[in-house]
């Protein structure tokens, strides 16, 4: 039963690598259109509740530890580099489970993307904003943070892996 465990793990291995990489070509590619068409502090409206916009992030999720004073960009790429590595054991070590490891290939896609943000530029970009009068009381104007496309599919992830582990608590009752 091993046997046939390692023969199959291989090539499924190479497809959630494969779709992590399809990840972080997106982030980097949308990455690169914002930095050649915006300035920093720019931003072109859609719709009436999504924007455009060039911003840089130093920070992590809503900019925390953003005023840090640059020790961050390090951790935040230590992090980064560890959580991959071991994202990368668990695809290893389940390769059957479709769910999770999709979960954390977008997860893994979207870490490196910023990652590869923070090691080339010190900070990350972020460029998709959304307004939404409910939010006035959490957010100033009713801004979500700007986001990218590593952040969605990191969000996608982490709804995705929610759902593996809901999913599989009841299978088990």
């Amino acid at each position: 039963m091993a046997g046939k465990k390692g023969i199959g793990a291989a090539p499924r291995m190479a497809w959630w690598l494969g779709l992590a990489v399809i990840v972080i070509l997106l982030d980097q590619i949308t990455k690169t259109l914002i930095m050649g068409t915006f300035a920093l502090g720019d931003v072109q409206p859609v719709t009436g509740f999504f924007n455009l916009v060039r911003v840089h992030n130093t920070g992590a999720a809503f900019s925390f530890l953003a005023q840090a004073g640059g020790w961050q960009r390090w951790f935040f790429v230590g992090l980064g580099a560890a959580a991959s590595v071991f994202i990368v054991w668990m695809l290893k070590s389940h390769p059957t489970q479709k769910l999770f490891c999709f979960a954390v290939s977008m997860i893994l896609g979207g870490a490196l993307g910023n990652v590869i943000d923070r090691l080339l530029h010190g900070h990350v970009v972020d460029f998709l904003q959304f307004r939404f009068g409910f939010l006035e009381p959490l957010f100033p104007g009713g801004y979500f943070p700007s986001f990218n496309v590593a952040d969605s599919a990191i969000t996608l992830g982490a709804i995705c892996l929610i759902l593996d582990e809901i999913l599989r608590v009841k299978r088990g009752h």
